[in-house]
């Protein structure tokens, strides 16, 4: 079973900060794309449901993130801040003509949110699907996770391969029932390429570096997040999933928590979607925006 696509996409390379970035469009290059910005072990690639969905005359750009899809690892590992610094330059070559309209999902969506409110000047509106930040930590915390980072720097990186992409496919729709079977086998596709192994076989590896999974040594403060967002000034669509997949209500709550640090939010639920909102219900997803995209406009 095959996704249909009904917008063709072609791919960019571009320099950003020393290493190789991959952009995905859709539509003519312009000087004013909205950016699409792809979560953690993702790409820019599967943002084709949502593309697919929104207007047809919006040039659409996705960049892959460091390390992810098809741009370069980098050698000295990855550092949160690194995406901000990349964020800005990406904007730089990708949005010349004014603010920024932004589209990012879970790690996106906050790598952007925290840049509105460093750059409050470089957004025209966000769309954060599934970017709540992460939950608070404390500073006793810090001697374990320091411990458990140097234990995993131990062991051998593990890298994410798969007997087959009907394999992952099925892996993919297992872990998330709401996902089409055709979206599945799409997202399986972008997301790896053939292993390194004898000719003919049908081995992939997933196409992010596996330093990812490293743990962050450093914790977490959501109190610099929130002061980061009491800054921004563009209007911001929050979107989050209702279905129950296990993650914790201290993260849903956060949406609302929101309220009290972002002056023009607004709040949207997809019913019956769970984190993955553009890769189970683009059109709602895509309508919402759509609307909220016109309530900006002068």
């Amino acid at each position: 079973m095959t996704y249909d696509a009904l917008r063709a996409s072609w791919h960019q390379d571009v320099t950003v900060r020393g290493l190789r970035h991959r952009v995905t469009w859709w539509g003519e290059r312009t000087s004013s794309p909205v950016v699409l910005l792809h979560g953690f072990q993702d790409c820019g690639a599967t943002w084709q449901f949502l593309a697919d969905c929104l207007p047809e005359d919006w040039s659409l750009a996705a960049p892959d993130w460091r390390g992810f899809g098809h741009s370069e690892w980098a050698p000295g590992g990855y550092w949160f801040p690194d995406y901000l610094a990349d964020l800005e330059v990406l904007l730089d070559v990708l949005a010349l003509d004014g603010p920024a309209r932004v589209i990012g999902h879970s790690m996106g969506g906050n790598i952007a949110q925290l840049y509105a409110g460093v750059r409050p000047e470089r957004l025209a509106w966000l769309v954060n699907v599934e970017g709540f930040g992460l939950p608070r930590t404390h500073p006793q915390d810090a001697p374990a996770r320091y411990a458990r980072w140097l234990d995993e720097l131990r062991q051998p990186l593990r890298e994410g391969r798969y007997r087959s992409l009907a394999q992952l496919a099925g892996f993919l729709c297992a872990k998330n029932p709401r996902l089409a079977p055709d979206r599945a086998q799409f997202i399986a596709r972008a997301w790896t390429r053939p292993a390194p192994v004898a000719a003919g076989s049908t081995e992939v590896e997933l196409l992010f570096d596996p330093r990812h999974r490293l743990v962050n040594p450093v914790l977490y403060r959501r109190e610099e997040a929130e002061a980061c967002w009491s800054q921004v000034r563009a209007p911001v669509l929050l979107v989050k999933g209702d279905a129950d997949d296990g993650r914790s209500g201290a993260l849903r709550a956060a949406a609302d928590d929101m309220r009290t640090h972002i002056r023009h939010l607004q709040i949207m639920t997809a019913p019956g979607a769970g984190h993955m909102v553009h890769h189970e219900q683009p059109d709602v997803l895509a309508q919402r925006i759509a609307e909220f995209a016109r309530g900006t406009e002068p």
